[in-house]
């Protein structure tokens, strides 16, 4: 059972429009792509006012390469006896309906859920999502950045097992509950959004030249005889032209600059390399040429943050620029 430090009891009357329970979710995962597949999954379910009703955790076969082993930690040989998703799908939705799914980035989280269930011929029973990253800004927490383990040391909670499904869920949980009872508090509307079902993904990356016009080949990524492997960063020059910068409310297209500054809540070369891999430009550096500028901290005062401002680059946070990778317009003339 997880230890309450940091809740104050709950406000009086506790507000009526606020969800009557909740999810809180992790998945480790072979990656950010819709070909991706989840590795494991955690769940902790809450009543209304955040206290832990039960929790539950699975390791998932994901029927390929396990990813980012240097990551998660899960090898091959591990996951070859794990349940496959459609095995686990049913009890999964135990865990999830009719709750509102939490999670740290809620929207890449969302995607590998909803992918996966579509993939098992059915839909994921949530309505609605509520990402920790963004109840952390309504509430104006004062974070160096929006790492899950930033928004665990703010309320004094002990993370044990870093990017481990139930250990990350735990302390999302752990430190999810006195930001809700700050929200209730202060009256706050939860920034709430909705789950559509998702059905854009396939079984697994097909064989592909080194840029795929489809998001989800991992070219970058090898196996190792010890069964653990790093993504390699020396990388070849992006074959596509620039079109120029990304349209805000637009979809990011192949050849565009990107650039990243500060912390993300994905582990920053993973982002790099799926970029990389949807055919984008990774840059190191802010120019007139820079597409866009993916940050969670746009108002910080580093040098990249301070350039986009001043050439006028679109900037976007981490959460649209997953989102973003799943639906990556191919080049004029490309395949």
């Amino acid at each position: 059972m997880l230890e309450d430090r940091t809740a104050a009891a709950p406000p009086t009357p506790w507000p009526a429009a606020y969800p009557e329970g909740y999810a809180v979710v992790d998945v480790e995962t072979t990656g950010l792509a819709r070909d991706d597949r989840i590795v494991s999954a955690a769940v902790y379910q809450l009543d209304a006012q955040g206290q832990v009703e039960d929790q539950w955790y699975t390791l998932v076969n994901p029927q390929r390469d396990p990813g980012p082993v240097w990551i998660h930690g899960l090898t091959s040989e591990v996951l070859a006896d794990a349940p496959l998703f459609q095995d686990i799908a049913g009890e999964f939705a135990k865990r999830l309906d009719g709750r509102v799914l939490v999670a740290h980035n809620a929207a890449f989280d969302w995607s590998m859920i909803a992918r996966e269930y579509a993939r098992a011929g059915t839909a994921a029973p949530v309505r609605q999502r509520l990402c920790t990253i963004a109840l952390s800004k309504e509430l104006k927490l004062p974070l160096p950045n929006h790492k899950l383990e930033s928004l665990a040391a703010h309320y004094g909670v002990v993370q044990q097992r870093a990017h481990h499904a139930l250990d990350d869920a735990r302390v999302l949980a752990e430190a999810f509950r006195p930001s809700l009872h700050l929200a209730a508090g202060a009256g706050l509307r939860l920034p709430l959004l909705a789950c559509q079902p998702l059905t854009e993904w396939s079984d697994g990356p097909a064989a592909a030249p080194a840029y795929s016009a489809r998001v989800g080949y991992q070219p970058s990524y090898r196996s190792g005889t010890s069964g653990t492997w790093r993504a390699s960063r020396k990388r070849p020059a992006c074959p596509y032209p620039n079109p120029g910068r990304y349209a805000p409310g637009g979809q990011l297209k192949q050849g565009m600059r990107v650039a990243f500054s500060g912390d993300t809540s994905i582990d920053r070369e993973l982002l790099e390399d799926r970029a990389v891999e949807a055919g984008l430009h990774v840059a190191t550096s802010i120019s007139r040429l820079t597409s866009v500028l993916v940050t969670n901290d746009p108002g910080s005062p580093t040098s990249k943050v301070v350039k986009a401002g001043s050439f006028g680059t679109p900037v976007i946070d981490e959460a649209a620029f997953v989102q973003l990778l799943s639906h990556v317009t191919p080049a004029e003339g490309g395949a």
